[in-house]
């Protein structure tokens, strides 16, 4: 994550951010970094301090795991003349090592009897929606607002990472860049436009206040957001829907320093505004908002319409299960719906619906068709109906679930009306296809509604049933097609794995990273593309094959009888410490159902991975329009006698591969196992890798 030359592409906010201490690096002698795991090739939990070690290794301290120590540390070295980065992995740590930031490092800067400056600046990656569970996903900002020196910020996409640490560090005082790890992988915002209907423009001084609008809606707001970084997209997605129902003009103020605030360059639109909302992820009680309100107060009583409405997340710790994380963390269902009910604003209700159904038919509306959901596919699976038949919609309201390569995807009215459903739950449908209608005026009773699939007549009666779930229904699709279409042969060979497994027991200790089996597997298939290309391709016709440019790996995740298989885009590209954090984040996804339709799309191979004790080997089916799936069983030992006659025992694993034979013939496939087999017995060249 060196810096890059500038591209037309947006940057991604992770990459700002590294970028920001390259740069910072680069110009300040006396800057030093200090934290856990933030040495190459790691290079941080999150990698934001990637590069850095390798560039200034005299400058950049990884430390032992003592919070306290760090930040008494780094607090020392500001004391002493330098300009100090404190990194704590996680924000819930950041508690261990709150008496220095209290009683050390702010007080410092003027228990002597002069202006002392302590350039110090703790990097502190916080809040959920991320599957880390009670203690590695707290907002604890709220904690720190009012310590008199200590300088409170937040990341955001509208705000130059480099410009925020330049504030930080000139205030000659110690401060705290909150950074919220949903923030990482989305792109910053430029040329003062968030999209097609939003627009943004910063004002006041310093890194200053990021202002949001509807595009021609800079003034005269009808109720104005307060949203830290980690919470403006959550702000923004709800004054979008605001924007759509009723046709308020929403805006969403974003301040990169959090404390002290500087309210005065949003002070008039606020004040013009008469309605305000702080929103916050952080629990209730104490908080930046109700500090925030405060300040409201003070200044433009007379001008608000109502009380500041203060939103946060609730009362709770933070479970681990996606699905009730959700419902604890604010989100933007919870913005939209405090804003519309403190405004008290009408309308978006549908028609009351007649009490006599019409003699005719109703107009056939406007019709719901599948759209084209990626380029690998032409039809898609209608697995669920989300909306029941005759059910009024909103426009944008997910009405229908389709399933394409694996891919779960929920599709949304494009209109508002009654539902008429037309496609059956279980068809196969083409771009272009009718899924419905939406009707200014309920069907008449008596017209008849798809069936869903039923058992022939005759069949013997069950006692209970099981119904698929939804992404059983995609797998099942995926799968039968597969089978139907791809003439597939099998090769297994055997890998001795003692030594990989003793040297990734000593890698993960150096690394922190948890390094297995599974990382080594695809690094070897994604070496193997240069050597093996038609392995990574697929037919164009019966005489064509299209080949890949990257190897793009699928890797089974089987949770809870779920099938997903997440692609590593670039996959040669990855060091084994990469495709740990990136195998990590497909489980943790896999666990809570997160995953996004270009997660699952755009493989060219696939690994089928199966550790449960006592699996052999896996015959798997490969996946349309793919032509190979690799397959490991779990570790397993046997006996050996060595040359000398001594019997030890030893662990091997089965490696197997399933192709495509119109493409792949039998020795095409034993050589491709061979380099996998290789790769797995060498270790040589790991710590590079």
């Amino acid at each position: 994550m060196t810096p890059v030359a500038a591209t037309t592409v947006a940057p991604r906010v992770a990459e700002n951010l590294n970028r920001a201490l390259h740069r910072l690096f680069d110009r300040e002698e006396s800057l030093y970094l200090l934290g856990e795991d933030l040495l190459d090739p790691y290079g941080g939990a999150f990698k934001i301090t990637k590069g850095l070690s390798s560039r200034f290794g005299d400058r950049v301290l990884t430390t032992p795991l003592s919070e306290g120590g760090i930040l008494g540390v780094g607090g020392g070295l500001a004391l002493c003349g330098n300009k100090v980065i404190v990194e704590v992995m996680f924000g819930d740590f950041l508690a261990l090592g709150f008496d220095q930031l209290l009683n050390f490092a702010s007080k410092s800067v003027s228990m002597y009897g002069q202006q002392v400056p302590v350039p110090l600046v703790v990097r502190c990656p916080v809040g959920g929606n991320r599957g880390y569970g009670p203690t590695h996903s707290q907002s604890p900002q709220k904690h720190f607002v009012g310590i008199p020196n200590l300088a409170l910020y937040e990341l955001s996409p509208f705000h130059d990472a480099e410009a925020v640490l330049d504030a930080a560090f000139n205030r000659g005082a110690p401060g705290i860049l909150f950074e919220d790890k949903v923030l990482y992988t989305r792109r910053m915002y430029r040329d003062q436009r968030v999209d097609d209907s939003f627009r943004y423009q910063i004002v006041g001084p310093g890194p200053g206040w990021a202002h949001t609008f509807p595009d021609g809606e800079a003034g005269g707001a009808d109720f104005v957001v307060i949203a830290p970084g980690g919470v403006a997209h959550r702000a923004l997605d709800a004054a979008r829907a605001l924007h759509e129902e009723y046709g308020r003009s929403v805006h969403v103020v974003t301040p990169a320093q959090l404390y002290p605030l500087d309210i005065e360059p949003v002070l008039p639109l606020l004040a013009d505004a008469g309605r305000v909302a702080v929103v916050e992820e952080s629990t209730g009680g104490g908080t930046w908002g109700a500090e925030v309100a405060r300040m409201l107060y003070e200044r433009i009583w007379s001008s608000l319409r109502g009380p500041v409405l203060l939103l946060n997340s609730a009362d709770s710790i933070i479970p681990t299960a996606g699905h009730l994380e959700r419902k604890v963390l604010l989100g933007t269902d919870d913005i939209r719906a405090g804003i519309r009910q403190t405004a008290g604003w009408e309308g978006g209700s549908p028609p009351p619906a007649p009490l006599v159904a019409p003699a005719t038919a109703p107009a056939t509306g406007s019709p719901v068709t599948v759209p084209q959901l990626n380029n690998n596919d032409t039809v898609y699976l209608v697995t669920d109906w989300l909306v029941d038949e005759g059910a009024w919609v909103e426009p944008d309201t997910e009405i229908i679930s389709l399933e394409t390569s694996k891919a779960q995807a929920d599709i949304a009215a494009p209109g508002s009306g009654y539902l008429r459903r037309v496609a059956a739950v279980g068809e196969e449908l083409a771009v272009g296809d009718v899924l419905g209608h939406l009707l200014p005026e309920p069907a008449p009773r008596g017209t008849p509604e798809p069936v869903r699939p039923v058992a022939e007549d005759g069949a013997p009666p069950v006692a209970a049933e099981h119904r698929l779930d939804r992404a059983q229904q995609g797998t099942a699709a995926v799968v039968a097609k597969s089978h139907r279409e791809i003439p597939a042969g099998f090769t297994v060979l055997k890998a001795e794995v003692d030594d990989a497994l003793d040297t990734l027991a000593r890698l993960s200790d150096e690394t922190g990273a948890m390094l297995g089996l599974a990382e080594v597997v695809v690094k070897a298939v994604a070496d193997a593309h240069q050597e093996f290309p038609r392995f990574f391709g697929s037919l164009v016709d019966d005489r064509t094959v299209a080949l890949a440019d990257a190897p793009h790996i699928g890797v089974t995740v089987d949770v809870e009888g779920a099938l997903y298989v997440p692609v590593v885009k670039h996959a040669d590209e990855q060091s084994l410490v990469d495709l740990a954090d990136t195998l990590m984040d497909f489980r943790m996804k896999a666990v809570g159902k997160e995953f996004a339709a270009h997660e699952l799309a755009g493989g060219n191979i696939a690994v089928s991975w199966n550790p449960d004790p006592g699996v052999v080997l896996v015959h798997p089916i490969v996946l349309w329009p793919q032509l190979c799936m690799v397959s490991v069983g779990a570790v397993a030992e046997e006996c050996r006698i060595d040359a000398a006659g001594v019997a030890g025992m030893r662990r091997f694993v089965h490696v197997g591969l399933a192709y495509d034979h119109r493409v792949i013939n039998g020795q095409d496939a034993v050589l491709f196992l061979t380099w996998i087999k290789s790769s797995l017995e060498n270790t040589a060249g790991w710590e590079e890798n």
